[in-house]
């Protein structure tokens, strides 16, 4: 195989640090405010967030496409100051392909091998493995207008994949396809990025894609990292009122510590609510404010009547039912405003198995009581809960 592109076959040759990363613009705005990270050679990350939060940023200073502020970025325990994109180790796959229309799958998928000086020959049985591997054989003639979106990236992918990266840099590689495309898209990259062992770091801003693919999730927010983590970790037990909100499938609620024994906080909620909180760690936290989460799945619902639990329970009024397939989402306004998942405007919410709610069913209008048990709160970290609506 020709030197230029050559896999890197040291052991953690795709592993990248960030290491104080900033990033500001003339007129002043920080895109990157002082990201430490650390990715592990050959695994998935996603870096997660919504618009504007930095985390394309980041892809494309990894890259070389942008230059730091300040701060160090390395990969395989080289800094990569000063080095040019070609020269770190990487390729990027575009959010938009960047196919060229005048040439065929073969000739798009070698081209990067022929901007490298690869003669035809070679690069030609480079490409013809590689369409192999993506599953294009059948295509290698057509041009990308003949084409579907799925194919496409396909082809984007393999043209990324052909000058053997140690990390794959991917800047919403399935935001163009449609829902059906993009369930059975995201599995083939998992797959690909497990047959070929490198490093792949995934933009994206959708919850459900993150947690289907990656290894390491990376919440961000306002150009900083808020959690980085284990997928399951993330969704599971977010460290902030931010993360909760916005990974979804959470109801984050607050209160203000009345009495601490044996590790568990007594709370009275804005509203007059009782809670109970098992901290993490046994402290004194009397008269603090606390959120805390409890996930959507985990609230037990009934009508409310004399039964309704005195602790770690919100009643009101169902305002929406909507069936999901699996489940029931039921939006309830409490009686107490207070009780109110803070950060966004769904109230508090059950998802109720599609089974336990049909045998009883409850209709916009009820009045019901949610409930939960101690162990199925999480303390968050004090702060903003604000988050975009999920």
């Amino acid at each position: 195989m020709h030197g230029t592109y050559e896999p890197d076959t040291r052991t953690g040759a795709g592993r990248v640090e960030l290491v104080g990363l900033y990033k500001r613009y003339p007129d002043g705005t920080v895109a990157v405010d002082g990201v430490n990270l650390a990715i592990e050679d050959g695994s998935y990350c996603c870096l997660l967030g919504p618009s504007g939060c930095g985390k394309t940023t980041i892809l494309r200073m990894i890259a070389g496409h942008e230059t730091p502020t300040d701060g160090e970025i390395v990969i395989g325990g080289e800094t990569m100051a000063g080095l040019t994109p070609r020269q770190r180790g990487t390729a990027m796959m575009f959010q938009n392909y960047a196919l060229f229309p005048h040439l065929s799958v073969r000739d798009n998928i070698a081209f990067s091998l022929r901007v490298r000086g690869v003669g035809k020959a070679e690069r030609y049985r480079e490409a013809d493995q590689v369409i192999e591997q993506v599953q294009l054989s059948a295509l290698a003639h057509r041009l990308p207008a003949q084409l579907s979106g799925g194919q496409q990236q396909r082809v984007a992918l393999a043209r990324a994949i052909i000058t053997r990266p140690r990390v794959l840099l991917l800047d919403e590689p399935l935001s163009a396809l449609d829902e059906f495309l993009r369930l059975q898209m995201r599995s083939e990259l998992r797959q690909m990025q497990r047959r070929l062992g490198i490093t792949f770091i995934h933009v994206t801003h959708t919850q459900l894609e993150a947690v289907a693919v990656a290894d390491q999730v990376v919440v961000m927010e306002k150009g900083r990292i808020e959690q980085s983590a284990t997928a399951r970790e993330i969704y599971a037990s977010p460290r902030s009122a931010y993360v909760a909100r916005f990974m979804g499938g959470q109801n984050v609620l607050r209160g203000t510590v009345e009495t601490v024994a044996g590790g568990i906080a007594t709370l009275r909620g804005p509203g007059g609510e009782r809670f109970a909180l098992r901290l993490a760690t046994d402290r004194s936290l009397a008269g603090r404010e606390l959120y805390f989460a409890v996930r959507r799945d985990h609230v037990r619902l009934g009508r409310a009547d004399a039964a309704t639990p005195s602790i770690n329970a919100v009643s009101g009024r169902i305002r929406a039912v909507e069936y999901q397939g699996t489940y029931v989402k039921v939006t309830v306004d409490p009686a107490t405003p207070g009780a109110k998942a803070e950060g966004g405007g769904d109230g508090f919410v059950a998802y109720v198995e599609e089974g336990d709610y049909f045998r009883d069913p409850v209709l916009p209008g009820t009045m019901v009581v949610g409930s939960w048990q101690i162990d199925e709160a999480h303390e968050l970290a004090s702060g903003s809960a604000t988050a975009p609506a999920v």
